[in-house]
């Protein structure tokens, strides 16, 4: 496989010791255990369950969990080279997801399973609804790692968070997926019993899910991004027409540009995010954040980089690249599907364009600099 570029900071800081452990840890381990056959045998049907044993042994599902809750206490910016990872080796897990369902039941006061954990964001895909006597009642879609999972954390736009046994028999599953073969289910509850339900400390976040979900999407984009950059500017190099290699013609090294200044925008606007997402974690009761407006700005930019990435991409591999033998769809074919999930590029930016029209002439300078529509 390719080795990674480094991960970047969002200055010319060094990064954080425990983020550099973490980075080499990840890395070193998708490098040696991410191999074509093994993503080749997870679209076949085999899940990469040896896989997800190594990664539970390394503690990375629990990483941003408090120590005192049995986690790493890291921060989004030192667990962002874990969903950088994810997307640049195209890791078969739902490890993004329970590690955001970890994070959000430990700040519920709540017990984590030790298992593959999805998430639900009730108002969001589908018309499940949290009943007066604590039951789930409806359709929820496209669920992630849903048949995977036995236990999924479902919030609602009131701070609540509940813990729901999905292998109980008031909850049906249909199978389903996305480009990339991973699941994304329908789950249909008939009063379906909650195991754990508590009230979500953190501040100013009105739907949890739907948010960080938004914010690791953009993260493991940036990652298979990176990746489709990396094995074009590779291709290019190797693949020789006309006597030398593509990669010495004007136009190639164009697209190659454009397809790396997309790329480095949506790096930035992602760090960011991460940065803001830190600060929420942190933050007092009344505190006005700006989270909200640097999530969809890096989803935005992450979303429409991978439409330009995976159509140059394609363009500079040529015919190989459209063949199943080669390695470049693993990679956008996760593009095409994270892009679109947790909201899509055109979503994000129909909530910063309807909130800067709320804003008026005179909010929106303010609203722009200060991040906050």
């Amino acid at each position: 496989m390719n080795q990674a570029t480094p991960f970047q900071t969002l200055d010319d800081s060094a990064p954080s010791e425990l983020q550099s452990i973490i980075a080499d840890s990840v890395e070193r381990l998708f490098d040696e255990q991410i191999t074509p056959q093994v993503l080749a045998s997870f679209d076949a049907g085999q899940a990469a369950t040896a896989l997800w044993q190594q990664v539970l042994e390394q503690g990375l599902p629990g990483a941003l969990m408090d120590e005192e809750a049995g986690g790493s206490g890291a921060s989004w910016l030192e667990v962002s080279p874990v969903l950088r990872a994810i997307g640049y080796w195209s890791a078969p897990l739902p490890l993004s997801e329970t590690m955001l369902a970890s994070l959000l039941l430990s700040r519920a006061g709540l017990e984590v399973p030790v298992e593959p954990i999805t998430l639900i964001q009730i108002g969001r895909l589908g018309d499940l609804a949290l009943t007066t006597d604590g039951h789930l009642e409806g359709r929820a879609f496209n669920v992630p790692w849903a048949h995977s999972s036995r236990w999924a954390v479902v919030a609602n736009d009131a701070g609540r968070l509940a813990l729901v046994d999905l292998r109980q028999p008031t909850v049906s599953l249909e199978v389903g997926s996305n480009f990339a073969g991973e699941e994304r289910d329908t789950l249909h509850f008939a009063h379906a019993r909650i195991h754990a339900i508590g009230q979500l400390q953190i501040a100013d976040v009105q739907e949890p899910v739907w948010l960080f979900g938004a914010l690791i999407r953009a993260c493991m984009l940036v990652g298979a991004l990176e990746s489709s950059l990396d094995k074009a500017v590779g291709y290019a190099n190797e693949r020789a027409q006309f006597g030398k290699a593509i990669g010495k013609f004007q136009a190639i090294q164009q697209q190659l540009a454009q397809m790396a200044g997309a790329i480095g925008a949506a790096r930035m606007a992602t760090q960011v995010a991460l940065r803001s997402a830190c600060d929420a974690l942190q933050a007092e009761p009344g505190w006005r954040s700006s989270l909200a407006f640097d999530v969809a700005v890096a989803k935005v930019c992450a979303g429409e980089a991978a439409t330009l990435a995976t159509s140059i991409a394609h363009q500079v591999h040529g015919a190989i690249g459209f063949t199943h033998e080669h390695t470049l769809h693993f990679t956008t074919r996760r593009l095409w599907s994270w892009r679109d999930e947790f909201g899509s590029d055109s979503q994000w930016a129909d909530v910063l364009g309807q909130a800067a029209i709320a804003a008026g002439g005179k909010g929106f300078w303010a609203g722009l600099t200060e991040r906050q529509f």
